[in-house]
């Protein structure tokens, strides 16, 4: 009697070869790799040729405010000369008119601030009641708001002074404060926010518990909106720093210019030629000087800034 292997090897199936890739052409693989390879370098120059691009004016500023009004028009523009006047120049821009640029400095945080922070709570509760309640009208209003972001700023510019001549509000900051609380964009850009960050079973919680819509608002909805809301500020805040029309016509008085009108005010003296001293120098240092805070508010806030562009794109 014969006893049998306790195990036994299977047999072995048919094999079948791999077929040859055929002749003249590439794994795809590599055509992958050669096909990503080449936008990749494409996009590597067009990034670089881009932050070149906005660079080099803040470099051009930043070398010209350490001339003298003679070396800016001797000199290289894009490099530093052979006297270094930074020191000088500063001492003139903060004491030149008895220390004026220091009132306008004041003047033009006092009303970016409060333009930006009224722009930004107006645009946030506008936003959340646009994308979370349903009202009559709504879609109708949505609309004219969006047709708002189209009209230039410069074509409401005679309106408004002729607005707030009738009320005697010209020359005095609620000329500039009051008409750059209006946003339209930043309404815009909170209701795509809002629709994405606050989920509607939230909010449906807080009204079962009894919640009303203000508590729901200012309790629930705006801590999730916060990163918008800084967004909408940074932008407000950008705009009305930068804004030199509205000003220019709706004020007179040099006391509350901010320091686009004024710095303004300095190279047009200077183009004139009346006086005994050029203020090219002091111009450049100035502008360099007031574009610093804006700057500082960027990299404070810079992440509540990417996450309130990039959130609310998102649908949840």
């Amino acid at each position: 009697m014969t006893s049998e292997p306790l195990t036994t090897r299977p047999a072995a199936g048919p094999t079948y070869d791999a077929p040859a890739p055929p002749v003249g052409r590439t794994p795809r693989r590599g055509r992958r790799r050669s096909a990503q390879g080449s936008p990749s370098w494409v996009l590597t120059i067009a990034i670089l040729a881009a932050v070149a691009y906005f660079l080099l004016p803040l470099w051009w500023l930043v070398v010209a405010s350490t001339k003298s009004n003679a070396d800016l028009f001797s000199s290289f523009g894009l490099w530093f000369a052979d006297d270094i006047n930074i020191v000088q120049n500063l001492q003139d821009v903060f004491t030149f008119q008895d220390g004026i640029f220091l009132i306008w400095g004041r003047n033009t945080i006092f009303y970016a601030v409060a333009s930006a922070v009224g722009a930004a709570a107006l645009a946030t509760a506008s936003g959340y009641a646009f994308a979370k309640l349903r009202f009559r009208g709504s879609t109708g209003l949505f609309a004219v708001i969006l047709g708002a972001i189209m009209v230039p700023l410069t074509a409401l510019a005679i309106p408004t002074y002729l607005l707030f001549a009738r009320v005697g509000l010209t020359d005095t900051p609620w000329a500039v404060i009051l008409p750059s609380l209006v946003s339209p964009f930043g309404v815009y850009l909170m209701r795509v926010y809002a629709e994405g960050a606050v989920p509607d079973s939230l909010l449906e919680a807080a009204r079962i518990d009894g919640a009303n819509e203000a508590r729901i608002f200012f309790s629930v909805a705006l801590r999730l909106l916060a990163p918008g809301f800084v967004t909408v500020l940074l932008f407000a805040l950008v705009a009305t720093w930068n804004n030199y029309f509205l000003p220019l016509i709706m004020l007179n008085s040099p006391e509350w210019y901010p320091l686009t009108v004024g710095l303004a005010q300095w190279q047009a003296t200077s183009q004139a030629g009346s006086g005994s001293q050029a203020l090219f120098s002091m111009v450049i240092t100035g502008s360099l000087v007031s574009i610093i805070p804006l700057i500082v508010a960027f990299l404070f806030l810079q992440r509540y800034w990417q996450s309130g562009l990039t959130a609310g794109g998102v649908k949840q």
